[in-house]
């Protein structure tokens, strides 16, 4: 274009114009680092090995900037370097990316599902074997183990449960509960197999010998085939991509022996769970043929 065409063009033409020369000619790098999203999930997993991209963007990515708006801080890359220095911080900002939120027997009617019969179909032969998937601060795991104790007692029961983020593994091994965690628990169950203390409960041992907590990454963990009878993952997919959520649901239906069971969130869905030989049993439980 000449130098007389360019005169001719309106201002606001040849504003668009040259930004649209200037994107063609940018780097691929340059545009990719202009991402400060991208650019911030990458430093924080190699800060702490959360990996934030297999989650869903729009929603990690609100949850972010508005924790990050509230601290001053603008631009997501900026807070790097104080997530770093910080440990608060990057404690307080793990508190808002993971999932933390949990109590003694949440959603009671899985619960009832499982001491009404579930439980002494899966431990016919005399023992459980169980995964608390995603098992925060413990309480999903200690529940399970209070009513495998009611339900079945003398069966030999072992129940791990993982989580990414250790802060939460270290206070599961404790098994110390407040009185919040409590609030929707049976008061006779929690008498029964938690011993008051002066912030809250803690659990007895007789439910500590049966539970077993570690560090792990559902993204990567990869559980030997037919390993389990039983599988609880509730409320740990609902912000993970598709593709990852998929790829999970798959690896968990593996880890179940045949006649197994996995238990899912209320506000979950397993894609096709008949092509990982899954069939509902139960809303949001599932059988493994």
């Amino acid at each position: 274009m000449s130098d007389r065409e360019t005169r001719a063009l309106p201002r606001t033409t040849i504003a668009r114009q040259r930004g649209h020369d200037a994107a063609l000619s940018a780097p691929k790098s340059d545009l990719v680092a202009a991402d400060d999203y991208v650019a911030f999930c990458e430093g924080l997993r190699k800060l702490c090995g959360i990996d934030l991209a297999q989650y869903k963007r729009p929603q990690m990515e609100r949850r972010l900037r508005s924790f990050f708006a509230r601290k001053g801080i603008s631009r997501l890359t900026d807070s790097l370097g104080r997530l770093q220095a910080d440990q608060q911080l990057l404690d307080d900002l793990l508190d808002r990316v993971t999932i933390n939120v949990s109590q003694l027997w949440r959603h009671p009617d899985q619960w009832a599902r499982l001491e009404g019969g579930l439980l002494s179909e899966l431990s016919a032969n005399g023992r459980l074997r169980a995964w608390s998937a995603g098992c925060s601060y413990g309480a999903e795991a200690y529940t399970l183990a209070a009513l495998c104790s009611q339900a079945i007692p003398g069966v030999r029961v072992r129940i791990l449960g993982t989580d990414i983020d250790q802060r939460m593994v270290a206070r599961a091994r404790s098994g110390a509960f407040t009185a919040e965690d409590a609030r929707a628990a049976p008061a006779e169950a929690m008498e029964r197999w938690f011993e008051k203390t002066a912030t809250g409960w803690q659990a007895k041992q007789t439910l500590r010998s049966m539970t077993h907590f570690e560090v792990g990454d559902l993204l990567k963990l990869e559980p030997h085939g037919s390993s389990y009878e039983l599988i609880m993952c509730r409320n740990t997919v609902i912000y993970f991509a598709d593709q990852i959520r998929d790829e999970l649901h798959s690896r968990l239906a593996r880890a179940l022996r045949p006649g197994g069971v996995l238990v899912i969130g209320g506000t979950e869905r397993i894609s096709d769970a008949a092509s990982l030989g899954l069939a509902t049993i139960h809303p949001f439980i599932y059988r493994k043929s």
